[in-house]
């Protein structure tokens, strides 16, 4: 299986240099609930905190980061799978400090991949955790094989969803299909455009309790993103929100998930001294 084929992968790291970088995932389980702005805010407020930070959109069906960065390039990750191009030769630099590795929408060959391309892919990510702290990989939406592959495969899952009804029913059914899996792979709910803390808690409380009564399964508290009008108008600037507007309280929310998921504890409090170093960083 790809999962048991990566853990060997990463076993081997460890051998020969005693460290690597954490991967996270970044899903959701249904599209258009921000899981693709979070991936990329994320990323950038890691990088912030003088980490080598590398996002992958591993979305082959819908990518869109490559529009969210306003990057131009002919370098994509169908050339992987076809084996023309290496990760390593693949990742590009964007604003923020960040490694893009952009994915190609619309491509059906991508989306129906192979277990051998598959393999391949996850593979190659393998490489760049000699040369990074941390590798946020930006999944596609839903329950495919392509999307359980990568966030079985990684340290971390956030699975995030909204408010929505539909949107919590379909994070359920990611749980719960991530849940089937054998590699152990922990995994964390984020609320994405929350009216407030109050109403995310309850998202989370109710998502948590039920997969801990009917799956057995731990979720943990990744917090909240506040709906904020400036994430979509950063978007038609084609910028992610903390750098066209740091001071907005969707920023303040990305700087908290990332100081949670920067120092590898899923404690809910904010570490001051790399809080500190990512505002020092924007402002």
């Amino acid at each position: 299986m790809v999962v048991d084929q990566a853990e060997k992968l990463r076993l081997m790291v460890r051998k020969t240099r005693g460290r690597r970088a954490r991967v996270i995932a970044v899903t959701s389980g249904k599209g258009g609930v921000g899981k693709s702005n979070v991936a990329a805010n994320l990323s950038i407020c890691l990088a912030a905190s003088r980490r080598k930070v590398t996002l992958i959109d591993a979305d082959f069906g819908l990518a869109n980061l490559d529009l969210l960065f306003n990057a131009r390039t002919t370098r994509t990750i169908a050339q992987l799978a076809f084996g023309r191009k290496t990760m390593d030769e693949l990742v590009i630099p964007v604003r923020g400090g960040v490694g893009l590795v952009c994915g190609v929408s619309g491509m059906t060959e991508l989306a129906q991949m192979t277990d051998m391309q598959r393999n391949h892919i996850v593979q190659q990510m393998s490489t760049l955790e000699d040369n990074n702290d941390m590798i946020i990989v930006d999944t596609g939406a839903g329950i495919s094989a392509n999307v359980l592959s990568f966030c079985e495969s990684a340290d971390h899952t956030i699975i995030v969803t909204t408010p929505e009804p539909t949107s919590m029913t379909d994070a359920y059914a990611m749980i719960k299909a991530l849940s089937k899996g054998s590699s152990g792979v922990k995994l964390s709910l984020l609320v994405n455009m929350a009216d407030s803390r109050n109403q995310a808690r309850k998202v989370y409380r109710k998502l948590a309790d039920t997969a801990r009564k009917f799956l057995s399964v731990s979720i943990t508290d990744a917090g909240y993103i506040l709906y904020d009008e400036s994430v979509s108008n950063a978007v038609h600037r084609c910028e992610p929100v903390v750098l066209a507007y740091p001071r907005s309280q969707a920023s303040y929310c990305f700087l908290t998930l990332a100081s949670k998921f920067g120092r590898g504890s899923e404690a809910a409090s904010i570490e001051e001294g790399f809080f500190r170093k990512v505002v020092n960083w924007f402002f």
